[in-house]
């Protein structure tokens, strides 16, 4: 069977964009492939390193809400990255061969980058961790030998940048050990903020999985809609609805959506009745979800349990793999 590697970064309790932006497709892909699934907490430190208060509870929320959502441990192999030390030191013989200017012309690293420098007081402070973020992100593929990594289409480019060091450690050592990755480009629905932008915890603009019926439902009241009409029964421009008729769109049926639409284009539909409707529809959605997670908050040494047994078999393929690089190198 191929094998898949993809991970999240340790950010605490995940919203409406990461499942169905990722876990969503991961759940289709574990029963089609050999999946390595981890938990990204040393990259979670290249921007919050001085925010560590809640790090290890942060896994633990990643961690319940792919359990929740429906990632099987009996079927996907769900690790902590930082349990896996092999990761850090195919990290250093990578870091060996890979030009400067390869890693500069990262987007991710750019984007990050971005990301620091908009903290106050951090506009001259981009830290080493951060500039070797690309090749820690080659050594998370490359760790596990991976055949494809499921990636948005903004993600590529990092991908060919695995493939690039890929190319070059088969190049330099004049082996054919590992794979060259290929991009298994996401089918799935994006969702944006309650405000119209991209949906984000910093941004106080996001639904999250584990919200409650009642602040699910208060959270898509405060969704933009068309700022155009201004009375209940003027007529309404669905595709000028800025967040509630494209939520429609991801939570409705075909025939729920165009009931919306024409309702909307009549003058039939209020946007309060019809965002009260919509949440009743994200929360009968996630109501299953919702119901598992809170199983796995009352009993968090089970989701321990999960991410040590999945580390504990993860890091011994890493070990495999690893043993197998040192000899391809020449290392004592």
């Amino acid at each position: 069977m191929q094998r898949m590697v993809s991970g999240m970064r340790s950010t605490g309790k995940l919203h409406l964009g990461h499942y169905l932006g990722v876990i969503d497709n991961w759940l289709k892909l574990q029963n089609e492939y050999e999946c390595y699934f981890f938990i990204a907490d040393w990259h979670a430190l290249t921007t919050k390193y001085d925010k560590t208060e809640t790090l290890k509870q942060d896994v633990l929320e990643v961690a319940m809400d792919w359990l929740a959502a429906g990632i099987d441990p009996e079927k996907a192999t769900i690790y902590v990255q930082s349990q896996v030390p092999e990761i850090a030191e195919l990290h250093i013989y990578l870091s060996m061969i890979t030009p400067q200017n390869w890693v500069e012309r990262d987007p991710t690293l750019k984007d990050m980058a971005k990301i620091l420098k908009s903290k106050e007081g951090m506009a001259s402070q981009i830290n080493y961790g951060l500039m070797g973020y690309p090749v820690l992100m080659s050594a998370d593929i490359m760790m596990f030998n991976a055949d494809f990594v499921p990636v948005g289409i903004d993600q590529v480019a990092h991908v060919e940048l695995t493939r690039d060091i890929t190319r070059r450690f088969n190049n330099i050592y004049n082996t054919d050990f590992f794979h060259e990755a290929q991009p298994k480009l996401n089918e799935c629905s994006l969702i944006c903020g309650l405000d119209g932008n991209k949906m984000g915890k910093s941004f106080n603009n996001d639904i999250k999985i584990s919200d409650t019926a009642e602040v699910t439902a208060k959270k898509v009241m405060s969704a933009i809609t068309d700022r155009s009409r201004m009375r209940k029964y003027d007529p309404g421009h669905p595709e000028d609805c800025e967040v509630a008729f494209k939520y429609w769109k991801i939570f409705g049926s075909e025939d729920e959506v165009e009931t919306v639409r024409c309702e909307c284009e009549k003058g039939a539909r209020g946007c309060a009745d019809c965002k009260r409707q919509l949440g009743a529809k994200i929360n009968e959605r996630f109501a299953q979800i919702r119901e598992r997670r809170r199983y796995y908050e009352e009993h968090p040494e089970v989701v321990k349990q999960i991410l040590a047994d999945g580390s504990a078999k993860a890091r011994k393929e890493a070990q495999n793999i690893l043993r197998e690089v040192k000899n391809i190198i020449g290392m004592y």
